[in-house]
């Protein structure tokens, strides 16, 4: 996996609290929050949702629901008061919200989204769901590619690390030559994704946050989540919400 090789770098940066030791201002960031948030954007858009907000703050959902937005949200798994529903993929499934914007207020995911979005940076959603289709787009740019796990309050998450890996796979095998990688913790994800990958539904059981899912009685999504390239959508961001493109579009966000 180790390759000095090609002219952009693979990076995978394992917590936010890390976030500073990895930032660009002119990368490909694929931000990814398996339980659940990513899953679930990438679900809202097979759905043919027109965008999500993400958001961070709670006041911020406040103010966009009394604007008469869409709200889903969630903290520690509990859906917010001001909320309609949570953020399990199933919720964003429901036909009405087709042709709608949602926003979108997470423990972790969108917290993340809200450190990246800066600079020149390009900004996807990825999931297991997508995978294939995120990392596609993000060779096509031409540009540094940091796999950006969103964690569990900023510590290491299992989940978000072999989602890490498998893209860090996938960009190094079908990169054509042009993506390498000398980053300890993109081969350490590598690794784990490498063992994973024989009984990915089996050994995401091991992951600290399916248990604290179980125990909520949240823990329906585990099967969905752990699919691989069911979807073909890209979620990317720009400015301030979230759009899906299709696989051999290039564009500019910023």
């Amino acid at each position: 996996m180790y390759n000095e090789a090609g002219k952009y770098p693979v990076e995978v940066c394992f917590s936010p609290l890390s976030w500073h030791l990895y930032e660009k201002d002119n990368a490909v960031i694929i931000v990814t929050d398996i339980f659940r948030a990513s899953t679930s954007m990438v679900a809202a858009f097979d759905n043919k949702v027109k965008s999500l907000i993400p958001v961070a703050e709670i006041s911020e959902s406040i103010d966009y629901k009394e604007k008469g937005y869409i709200v889903s949200g969630e903290r520690e798994g509990k859906t917010l008061d001001c909320a309609e529903f949570g953020n399990s993929p199933f919720n964003f499934m429901e036909p009405r919200l087709s042709g709608k914007t949602v926003v979108m207020n997470t423990t972790n995911g969108t917290q993340a989204l809200k450190m990246v979005g800066q600079g020149k940076n390009l900004v996807g959603i990825g999931a297991f769901t997508n995978r294939d289709a995120i990392c596609n787009w993000a060779m096509q740019q031409k540009k540094p590619i940091i796999i950006f796990c969103a964690g569990w309050k900023n510590r290491f998450s299992m989940e978000d690390t072999i989602f890490a890996g498998a893209a860090v796979d996938y960009i190094i095998e079908n990169g054509k030559d042009e993506f390498h990688t000398t980053c300890d913790s993109a081969i350490a994800s590598a690794d784990i994704w490498k063992e994973a990958k024989k009984n990915l539904r089996n050994y995401i059981d091991k992951a600290a946050h399916r248990h604290r899912l179980k125990r909520m009685g949240l823990d329906d999504i585990i099967d969905y989540s752990t699919q691989m390239n069911i979807s073909q959508c890209i979620p990317v961001l720009r400015d301030h919400e979230i759009i899906d493109v299709k696989n051999n579009t290039l564009i500019s966000l910023h």
